[in-house]
């Protein structure tokens, strides 16, 4: 006799915000595109019973000074590009890059302590040499990234970028800078549910809209705390699409940067031969961790290596494609 399936497929009522990064002559900036992100009405890549509007997106780290603590490897594979940031995001825009995630990191005390008129100079570097929108991240100082990130803010009016790290100790000053410069937020928080809601409250009192936020849930890598990572993520992902509006937010993580600070990806001396070739591992080490922060339900994922650029853009195009 034949056999009648149930119909398994989840029914959810949230939908995540769509952000549109970058704005176009048209809109009042000067990128060659916009990239929107979010929209789904479902988990990641659940084509099957869900709206998936808009694929994932790589964003291309890179820095305002020459890394002096980033593993020889992925140094090696840059090359001089990484001594001047406009040839730098010349390049990540070359390989393919959907957003240019630029650091002000040597505005950090430790790391050369430059102030506003330096990220000025760098910000209208890199929106000169390339035509993709920007995420424009401080050095992690609450003092220093007020400081810088005003002065990028001001200085990309208009470009509609995204400003981070907005968090508890300084959202304040970069929401007031984003709204005053027509810009969106990266609101990052410890990895925790309720403290990620908590401050994209605290934002939203603020009175920037939704649709002009990111949330970073802050990540591990691949080895390193990745399942809780995952499951802080899911449960994210799962409190917006049964209706929690405040979290209904496209998700950005940091893969690049956790991936190859761990040991795994920074050394070839004295580790299991087991391990393989070092340069290899860490492109792998990157990719694997991209891919499972994919899964979990990444919008934005930052990365380093060009080659692992390469792989999870064709893994998310295999997964596109299956829809």
């Amino acid at each position: 006799m034949p056999v009648t399936m149930p119909d398994v497929k989840e029914k959810w009522v949230g939908t995540i915000q769509e952000v549109v990064l970058g704005a176009t002559s048209s809109e009042g900036g000067s990128r060659s595109k916009t990239v929107t992100v979010g929209g789904e009405t479902g988990l990641a890549f659940a084509h099957f019973e869900s709206a998936m509007p808009h694929r994932p997106v790589v964003a291309v780290e890179i820095n305002d000074r020459a890394p002096d603590d980033w593993a020889p490897p992925l140094i090696q594979e840059w090359g001089d590009a990484v001594r001047d940031p406009a040839t730098w995001a010349a390049r990540a825009e070359e390989l393919g890059a959907d957003l240019i995630y630029l650091m002000l990191d040597s505005a950090h005390p430790e790391r050369g302590d430059t102030g506003a008129a330096e990220a000025r100079a760098v910000v209208r570097a890199v929106l000169d040499a390339t035509g993709l929108p920007l995420i424009i991240v401080g050095p992690g100082q609450p003092e220093k990234d007020n400081q810088v990130l005003v002065a990028a803010a001001e200085e990309a009016a208009g470009e509609r970028v995204a400003l981070g790290n907005c968090e508890d100790d300084n959202y304040r000053t970069l929401v007031a800078a984003a709204l005053a410069s027509h810009h969106l937020v990266v609101a990052r928080s410890p990895i925790d549910v309720n403290l990620a809601k908590q401050l994209n409250v605290l934002i939203t009192d603020m009175r920037l809209d939704l649709d002009r936020i990111l949330m970073d849930p802050t990540t591990g890598a691949l080895g390193y705390g990745i399942e809780y990572t995952y499951s802080v993520m899911e449960r994210l992902r799962l409190a917006a699409l049964t209706g929690d509006k405040v979290l209904q937010l496209p998700m950005l993580v940091t893969a690049g940067y956790e991936a190859w600070r761990s040991k795994e990806t920074r050394t070839d001396q004295g580790v299991p031969e087991a391990w393989g070739d070092w340069r290899q591992r860490g492109v792998l080490w990157e990719a694997n961790t991209a891919m499972t922060l994919l899964q979990a339900g990444a919008d934005v994922i930052t990365m380093r290596h060009p080659r692992s650029i390469s792989l999870v853009r064709d893994a998310i195009d295999q997964l596109m494609t299956d829809a």
